[in-house]
């Protein structure tokens, strides 16, 4: 029955006057398709993966002891899993040392805060940073004040996230994380503490790195929990004259003992599933092996390492190989400044031209509810086609403007095609970057689910018979 059932799935695409996948795709490589689904779907090892490597490594953050561990178990996990060509590629990455960070109200109203250090900060002197603070709810609201009203004082942007399924409204906050502390020392604030680029109403912070601009002081940045930040609102509305209050301003006390120390090495970890047909020609499947020094990253990106894994391991397992080779890359230190990314599009340009697509998963577990694309226009009836293989799971497709990811997007940016399946992202900002982000807040169906994706769509990438065309400089920069 389950055969007759992938021979009609197959006979409907050949059917239906799909030019595409007509010309792209065998019946055979449809009903393999379906088949591969349908196996993903009824359960994987995905949920192992994930486990074993936030149990064996924890947290592994780049260059830390945690880092070494987890490109050892990378490799090891690989070559278990029979993938060939295991190998590394050196990386060297920054080095910074969280320390110990301490915020809390000195009064009116003394009470310590829920905080992290942004990574990157400086820390502060031992004697920390005491001030008034100056509350504005953006960015902009912070440029329109003059030094004089922040110079000395402790600037704090409560701005909170909006909860989204496709991740927008990190995009539109996250921007205070990033630009926030060069904002606020431009203007002469002695430091910045923002509310977490969360959507947790747990009390935990929420990490994340920031980028010091060269033409402003670096000033110590924490971010404090979300009921944090309606707390610290509250005592300034107080102060600010309201129910009675002394008016007098609300001070904080900081303490951090961060810092920098010299760049160290890491490692992409790469494994190969070989093509049949052509080998030279590569499908590549990415995730970061990294995580934040503050918990073991099941979801951000333990998840995202065992489905590329165990998609490409379930393609190994077909009695055909599909014709191009499936390579599975684990980037080092994407967390902290994409330096295996970026040292992966150092490869020669003649490999670099050998990418025909690339695929990342690095947006918690799942599921997968879009596919998008960023290929050339003759390719789109293509994507039109592996959509309607994945449209099942209730998978939508979206257009031609995918990003890639942040692995990939440096391929991207060479021209290489790439290919988004878009996970559903509603709960995945309420542990993003906190100690929170525990093997506890993974769920093994949607993580099936997510491998019969990436399953489906990096063997018909690697089993179509033409390529996905390649993307102009000035196209990849517009989207």
């Amino acid at each position: 029955m389950l055969r007759s059932m992938r021979a009609g799935c197959a006979c409907f695409f050949l059917a239906t006057g799909w030019v595409s996948a007509a010309q792209d795709w065998s019946e055979e490589h449809l009903t393999v398709a379906a088949a591969l689904q349908e196996r993903a779907l009824a359960g994987t090892a995905a949920y192992e993966h994930v486990s074993a490597l936030v149990t064996q490594v924890g947290p592994r953050f780049a260059g830390s002891a945690g880092d070494d561990v987890a490109v050892r178990w990378a490799l090891n996990r690989l070559g278990e899993l029979g993938f060939s060509k295991v190998r590394t590629q050196d990386v060297l990455a920054p080095r910074w040392v969280r320390g110990e960070a301490r915020v809390e109200i000195v009064g009116p109203g003394a009470q310590p805060l829920v905080a992290v250090a942004l990574g990157g900060s400086v820390g502060t002197s031992e004697a920390g940073v005491e001030a008034p603070v100056v509350e504005v709810e953006s960015l902009e609201a912070l440029s329109a004040l003059t030094p004089t009203e922040v110079s000395g004082k402790i600037v704090f942007i409560n701005r909170r996230m909006e909860r989204t399924r496709d991740g927008s409204g990190y995009g539109a906050a996250v921007s205070i994380r990033t630009q926030g502390p060069s904002a606020a020392g431009g203007l002469g604030a002695a430091a910045l503490v923002i509310r977490s680029v969360g959507t947790s109403d747990e009390r935990v912070a929420h990490t994340g790195a920031l980028v010091y601009r060269i033409d402003a002081p670096r000033i110590p940045a924490f971010a404090i929990s979300n009921p944090d930040a309606d707390l610290l609102s509250r005592q300034i509305a107080r102060q600010s004259g309201q129910h009675g209050a002394s008016g007098k301003p609300v001070r904080l006390r900081l303490h951090s003992t961060a810092r920098e120390l010299p760049s160290t090495w890491s490692a992409n970890v790469i494994g190969e599933i070989p093509g049949g047909e052509r080998p030279e020609e590569i499908v590549l499947l990415g995730a970061h092996l990294d995580s934040w020094d503050v918990g073991p990253g099941a979801l951000d990106d333990a998840a995202g390492v065992a489905i590329v894994m165990e998609a490409a391991r379930l393609i190994s397992k077909l009695e055909r190989a599909p014709a191009r080779t499936i390579r599975v890359v684990l980037f080092a230190n994407e967390e902290f400044g994409l330096s295996g990314a970026r040292e992966y599009a150092k490869l020669p340009q003649e490999e670099i031209d050998r990418h025909i697509i690339a695929l990342e998963a690095d947006f918690g577990q799942g599921p997968v509810w879009r596919v998008q694309s960023q290929v050339a226009a003759e390719a789109l009836p293509a994507i039109a086609a592996i959509h309607q293989v994945l449209q099942p799971m209730t998978i939508e497709l979206g257009g031609n403007d995918a990003s890639g990811g942040a692995d990939i997007g440096p391929l991207r940016e060479l021209g290489v095609p790439v290919l988004d399946l878009t996970h559903d992202g509603t709960h995945y900002f309420d542990v993003h970057h906190t100690l929170n982000d525990t093997l506890a807040k993974v769920d093994a169906k949607a993580l099936d689910q997510s491998v019969a994706a990436y399953a489906v769509a990096a063997y018909l990438a690697a089993s179509k018979r033409g390529d996905f065309g390649r993307l102009t400089a000035t196209t990849s920069a517009s989207q």
